[in-house]
């Protein structure tokens, strides 16, 4: 029988934690009774460590688990074996040889936790060895995929309730950050859950501060400047609705003398995966990103989440915007939408060929119009829409209960691309910056397990912070790991305002298991040492480049639009955009080369006729292998020949 103190003993050991966060032990309680369980917690709340605790506890036996990305996947092993935890992953693109070793060790019980894609455990012939595994229990991390009426369904998801079938004597338990009451009963019932434990975490974010703004495309732009000023040195995430817009989004902030980082799907995982590695380590404070980035993502201190476009759901919007503030301080989810962002949402949604899927869809795009639209408080709504009973009426926390900030209400006038960018880096971003006293912190937000109160700590001291920083992407770079593998911020802030002077003092900062302290707890003293000779951190800080330039002076060259997006890393439609702008603009002149001879003469002729406003009506008119990328070049043609 496994006691409360044993469980409390192995969070301290391997995670270096002394309490848990709000209904975690409860959790890896249930789990530990080989219990079904149903768990519902918002993006922060530490659901991964609910299956992971179990694990460690269990030395004979292995937690299957559950997840669709293999990159999260792959992050999670990682960590886990930072803290000495055995753990693995199985996937189709290992070699064949890794592959068999790694499902042999797996039938020896050698894993303490094995992550497999629901691909991959629908497979026949992995149920097959699957079955000689001594598997404690099966942890369905993103359950709500398996939901018709979740917001990411994925069929694949679904094979899952042939589980109970093949293990009927292991326990299941489904994770997901968003969760309406409907998809809840729909996970219960997929996966056949058996009268499960249900642990359903308030919705309610109160140090999160919600600011809806209708915008339009010229201004859009300037209150995006406004609010990256506003938040100064801080952490951020942008969120744009294409890959096309995140990239255009780069190139504007870059242009305005604000360093930033793209990530989409369509990057090579190298590239992507060093973008957000910056990120993660502070080189680059502003991100840039589809809703691709974000799954698994344990930075706790961001300080802003902004939405650049209408999310498809309520669901989608709450778990984005909850990447905000996981570290308990104030912090705002922003959306700036526009118009034309519904129209494109139906535009989808009319594409929609299965009945019951394109319901489900329109259900989803009225509740979210609802959302921006009503003038009901934001905070109110999204707890009424998980089926969750507020105790209040007004929030204080968001722009409907009277908490907008002084940027947003300010007139707006229409930001002027600049021509050179400001190259000082941080100089050029330095505004505002947000502290844990610069915003009233709201009573009752969530916190790191062990973490002192944000309100009564006092603030670490933040040169040492950045000197710990570095300390921490050098080592990271030496072992060839994330930086945040090496530990989390909010470990790294404690370290700064505990200043341990021995390895019995670096065992009591919370985040420093035995595996932690035994491997970098000696390193850590040496850093602290050199930092009170006087050592400080060298400015790292990436420096904005100037995207115009860069672009202008490639065509100087006579480099094609396609070199120059290979060179710039770009799609070509984003540097066909840019130099539409520029042709327009009269920054360079039409060069003929760019498009065939044929196509521009059919292009102009159909602006003869259908003027020069409404690109989606000149292609409709014209031949279907003439792109968009070709008629905004000659449009941009001869709109500047009209003004000129």
């Amino acid at each position: 029988m496994i006691s409360t103190r044993d469980i409390f003993s192995a969070l301290q050991r391997y995670w270096g934690y002394s309490s848990f966060r709000p209904l975690q032990e409860r959790i890896v309680g249930s789990l530990l009774e080989s219990r079904d369980a149903c768990v519902v917690m918002p993006t922060g709340g530490g659901k991964s460590l609910c299956y992971q605790l179990p694990a460690a506890m269990l030395p004979t036996q292995t937690v299957i688990v559950v997840s669709p990305l293999i990159a999260l996947m792959h992050d999670q092993m990682a960590q886990l074996t930072q803290m000495g935890i055995s753990a693995a992953v199985l996937n189709s693109s290992m070699p064949q040889d890794q592959q068999a070793q790694i499902i042999r060790k797996a039938a020896n019980g050698e894993f303490r936790l094995l992550y497999l894609s629901p691909e991959r455990l629908a497979r026949a012939d992995s149920i097959e060895w699957l079955k000689r595994v001594p598997i404690s229990l099966f942890a369905i991390d993103e359950a709500h995929c398996i939901s018709e009426w979740g917001h990411e369904f994925r069929p694949e998801y679904r094979q899952l309730s042939s589980l109970r079938n093949h293990f009927p004597d292991r326990p299941i338990a489904a994770f997901t950050a968003s969760a309406t009451r409907q998809v809840r009963h729909d996970i219960i019932d997929q996966l056949k859950l058996r009268n499960p434990d249900k642990y359903i975490a308030s919705f309610h974010r109160p140090n999160l501060r919600y600011i809806v703004k209708e915008c339009d495309a010229r201004t859009q732009p300037t209150l995006l400047l406004r609010a990256l000023n506003h938040y100064g040195d801080n952490n951020l995430i942008v969120y744009a609705p294409t890959i096309k817009r995140v990239e255009e989004t780069v190139d504007f902030l870059e242009s305005q003398g604000i360093p930033a980082i793209a990530y989409h799907g369509q990057m090579n995982s190298d590239t992507r995966r060093r973008n957000q590695e910056r990120w993660m380590s502070d080189e680059v404070r502003v991100l840039v990103g589809t809703i691709a980035f974000g799954l698994g993502i344990n930075k706790a201190a961001v300080r802003a989440v902004i939405h650049l476009s209408l999310p498809k759901s309520v669901e989608q919007y709450y778990q984005e915007a909850g990447r905000a503030g996981r570290d308990g301080l104030p912090a705002d989810c922003i959306l700036l939408w526009q118009k034309k962002d519904a129209g494109l949402l139906a535009y989808f949604i009319g594409q929609i060929t299965d009945n019951a899927e394109k319901e489900r869809a329109w259900q989803r795009y009225h509740v979210v119009r609802n959302f921006v639209e009503s003038e009901n408080c934001r905070h109110l709504q999204i707890c009424f829409h998980f089926g969750e009973t507020a105790k209040w009426k007004s929030c204080a926390a968001c722009d409907i209960c009277g908490a907008a900030p002084s940027w947003l209400v300010q007139p707006v006038a229409v930001a002027k691309p600049k021509r050179r960018a400001a190259a000082a880096g941080v100089g050029a971003f330095h505004s505002k910056t947000i502290s844990a006293t610069s915003v009233p912190a709201l009573a009752g937000g969530s916190r790191s397990p062990g973490t002192p109160s944000p309100i009564t700590a006092a603030d670490p001291d933040s040169e040492l912070c950045e000197y710990l920083r570095e300390w921490r992407r050098a080592t990271a770079r030496e072992q060839d790991i994330a930086a945040f593998m090496v530990m989390h911020d909010t470990t790294l802030d404690e370290l700064a305002r505990r200043k341990p002077a021995s390895l019995v003092d670096i065992r009591r900062v919370p985040g420093f298991g035995e595996k932690k302290t035994e491997r970098y707890g000696q390193s850590v003293l040496e850093a602290l040492a050199q930092f009170r000779k006087g050592a400080r951190a060298t400015p790292t800080r990436t420096a904005s480049s100037d995207p115009g330039g860069e672009t202008l002076a490639l065509l100087a060259q006579g480099r094609t639009l396609e070199e120059i997006a290979h060179i710039r890393g770009r799609q070509l439609s984003t540097v066909a955009s840019m130099v539409a702008g520029m042709v327009e603009r009269g920054e360079v002149g039409f060069q003929p080369g760019w498009i065939h001879r044929d196509n521009q003469e059919k292009i102009e002729q159909a602006c003869s006729q259908l003027g020069l406003e409404r690109l989606r009506s000149l292609k409709n008119a014209l031949p279907v292998e003439i792109t968009y990328d070709d008629i905004r070049l000659v449009v941009a043609h001869l709109r500047h020949d009209r003004n000129a």
